[in-house]
């Protein structure tokens, strides 16, 4: 037992040490963007569901990276200043799924074609999922999920969703950003951003080390059919989403996973599909129950599970007739050892530039503010202390 304890724990911390420099340059691109872009602009560019706006809304959330819990709060807190319902949607899919730290890692662990294929999929999972609601969500479920999200029910990350931490004043994007204030405000995100994703981070890669350790590869052959191409293609992207949902495990923390699954023989529009859904994991299924209603939950699940599904065999399709599926199942996770080379020096400079991060997020009186990120009663109140202090 004890050994395969150490063997789970080798694997998630070997996995932990490939992903660790690209996670804070990911985070550290999303705080230099979050630091000058702010919210009121966000919101005034959502105001409908035309293609341009569903593109602006899945490039500025592409830009503002948050975990999953956090992206559906900013998108309820959009919404209700003023953002159409499918564009803040647009903006949620953008802002967990289309960000550069996923591309990055998704490159490290398993390979440049799954990055392509998360950013060639995230559109088209955008594009079907705004033909569904035009099809299917009518206005009176729109105007009682408004309704409902005015209500100021308090979720997870609802103080985090609250607070527009950009610089505020006067000046060109250059001179906001590296200005004091421009320096204390990437401090803030940078720091913000780590403590809503930390949970889930280790969480998935406990549970990506524990897989790859004890769930033998005949299991997952059998269970995602490798042995029947057309099968297992069909079957992929459909039971993809539910291994997501049943996994708990949400935003980047479900990576990890994702290359288990793909060393353990799921299709590639499988794995597509499957990172999709953080966003249909159940406790963001309840907390879509308290934003906007059980009738909104319910038609999110149903066409965001359809889309999901769609955009993996679409995904499936192009790459393969692109001869871009690797054929090789040799994802990292399972050979991933630490050793001295590019990846230690990488981790070595970006932990550097993390700690002057958190030095300057601490001697700024960025602590008390981690108390607000659960959905603090005082979130709006202190959100205009700090906006006041920029």
């Amino acid at each position: 037992m004890l050994n395969a304890v150490g063997h789970a724990l080798s694997l998630a911390g070997s996995m932990t040490w490939e992903i660790l420099w690209a996670l804070v340059l990911g985070f550290l691109l999303s705080a230099l963007v979050q630091a000058v872009v702010r919210r009121s602009t966000i919101v005034a560019l959502l105001g409908d569901a035309s293609p341009r706006t569903l593109a602006v809304a899945t490039g500025l959330g592409a830009a503002s990276s948050s975990c999953s819990y956090a992206a559906v709060a900013l998108a309820r807190s959009l919404f209700r200043k003023g953002a159409e319902f499918t564009a803040a949607m647009a903006f949620e899919i953008g802002s967990t799924n289309l960000v550069a730290e996923l591309g990055i890692i998704l490159a490290l662990l398993m390979g440049w074609q799954f990055t392509a294929a998360e950013f060639v999929g995230g559109p088209l999972m955008i594009v079907i999922l705004a033909v569904l609601f035009r099809l299917f969500v009518r206005s009176r479920l729109i105007d009682a999920a408004r309704q409902q999200a005015e209500r100021g029910v308090a979720g997870v990350m609802e103080g985090h969703a609250a607070m527009d931490m950009s610089v505020q004043g006067e000046g060109s994007f250059w001179r906001r950003l590296f200005s004091p204030q421009g320096f204390t405000s990437v401090s803030h995100v940078f720091a913000m951003e780590w403590a809503a994703i930390l949970r889930d981070l280790v969480l998935g890669l406990l549970i990506a080390g524990a897989i790859a350790a004890w769930v033998p590869e005949s299991f997952w052959q059998a269970f995602f059919f490798t042995h029947h191409p057309i099968l297992s293609g069909l079957w992929g992207p459909i039971v993809g989403p539910f291994v997501a949902i049943a996994s708990f495990v949400c935003s980047i923390g479900n990576v990890p996973l994702a290359a288990v699954l793909w060393n353990g023989g799921i299709s590639f529009g499988g794995v597509v599909a499957f990172i999709f859904a953080d966003l249909l994991i159940l406790p963001i299924l309840n907390i879509y129950r308290k934003y906007y209603g059980t009738a909104m939950m319910l038609t999110l699940l149903g066409t965001f599970y359809a889309s999901m599904v769609a955009a993996g065999y679409l995904v499936e399709l192009l790459f393969s007739a692109a001869h871009l599926v690797p054929h090789h199942r040799n994802a990292t996770v399972m050979h991933a050892g630490i050793s001295w080379n590019y990846t230690t020096w990488l981790n070595i400079v970006f932990v550097a530039i993390a700690a002057i991060l958190v030095v300057r997020f601490v001697t700024t009186g960025g602590v008390p503010m981690l108390r607000m990120m659960g959905g603090s009663p005082d979130a709006e109140h202190d959100h205009g202390q700090h906006n006041h202090c920029h």
